[in-house]
């Protein structure tokens, strides 16, 4: 089962059996296709975006399990059909592949870092046109993500719209690399430049004084849900990507389900009061995804292990996955 991507990545944690050649494609689990040894290198460089589950979360601040969801994610396919009724879209018309997780080491962070940095470097060198989706996994797999990301592509400059309800700016000297600091990673390491990222959701009692102080040296640019919410979800984002848009060359989306309110997403460690409604979140992505630059994105601090037993915040997570696709088709 091991592809030509192997050691860089393993095969998928989970899969499902295909219906055979020919058949119809009518849900999610039957159309992506897990990358295996038998797997063309060449015509593999056809697909319109590539899955790649990243289960790391002993870099979480809070007690977490979201190194379970690649695995869960991809169970939650068989729920849902490749066809979008709300926007008379059938995603089953593009290339989908499933790449695999990268390999985790059970106690060194640092060396799990690596690999991802690697393995994000190596997605981006050989599907240099697709759109590849990374499936935390907590936030600290953002920052080694777009790191790989930048070693493929030196020479685009790389832009952040981040949906949070933290700055993810903590400092790295007391912290490391977890799941509070990878935006201040990618700004101190000279990744992304503070001015290129465009935080929306901030909220509530959730972020000390001092980080809004670190972000506003840094220019780092951000929208609490308040104002959000009067400007609007669909405005705000919009005018995020135009500014991005006229200084990088690739933008990428970082979805901390954390951004959602406790009440719609049980299934987060820090989960908090106040946050996105489904119905926001889901349109911020579906923007977010209709932009020509947008070219990557994560999903990440979704733990199943706090799902309740129906599992609907896995399945929400799998929802914004599903929608950020509609949005690429409707570019």
């Amino acid at each position: 089962m091991k592809s030509f991507l192997y050691p860089k990545l393993n095969p998928p944690c989970f899969t499902w059996v295909r219906p055979d050649e020919g058949a119809g494609m009518a849900k999610v689990h039957e159309w992506i296709q897990p990358l295996t040894s038998e797997s063309d290198p060449e015509k593999s460089k056809e697909a319109d975006f590539v899955v790649v589950g990243v289960p790391l979360s002993r870099s979480s601040i809070s007690a977490s399990g979201a190194s379970e969801f690649p695995e869960a994610f991809r169970r939650a396919w068989k729920s849902f059909t490749t066809y979008n009724l709300d926007e008379d879209i059938d995603l089953s018309e593009m290339i989908a592949l499933d790449a695999g997780d990268v390999p985790m080491h059970v106690t060194d962070i640092r060396r799990c870092h690596d690999n991802i940095i690697e393995a994000s470097a190596a997605l981006h060198e050989h599907f240099k046109k697709s759109k590849v989706c990374a499936i935390g996994g907590d936030h600290s797999i953002t920052a080694m993500m777009v790191k790989g990301m930048q070693q493929a592509k030196p020479e685009e400059k790389i832009g952040i719209l981040q949906f949070d309800t933290h700055f993810d700016l903590r400092d790295m000297s007391d912290n490391g690399p977890s799941n509070g600091t990878p935006m201040r990673n990618l700004i101190e390491s000279g990744v992304v430049e503070g001015r290129n990222m465009y935080n929306i959701g901030l909220h509530g009692f959730f972020n000390t004084k001092d980080l809004k102080q670190y972000a506003d040296a840094q220019g780092v640019n951000y929208f609490t849900l308040r104002e959000t919410r009067k400007k609007g979800i669909e405005e705000t984002v919009t005018a995020c990507l135009n500014e991005l848009a006229e200084k990088v060359d690739t933008i990428y989306l970082t979805v901390d389900m954390d951004v959602l309110d406790i009440a719609y997403a049980p299934g987060v460690p820090a989960s908090t009061p106040g946050g996105m409604t489904t119905a926001e979140l889901l349109e911020g992505v579906l923007t977010a995804a209709k932009h020509p630059k947008v070219k990557a994105m994560d999903i990440v601090c979704l733990d199943p292990q706090k799902d309740t037993h129906v599992q609907p915040t896995v399945k929400l997570g799998t929802h914004v996955f599903l929608t950020f696709l509609t949005g690429v088709m409707m570019r």
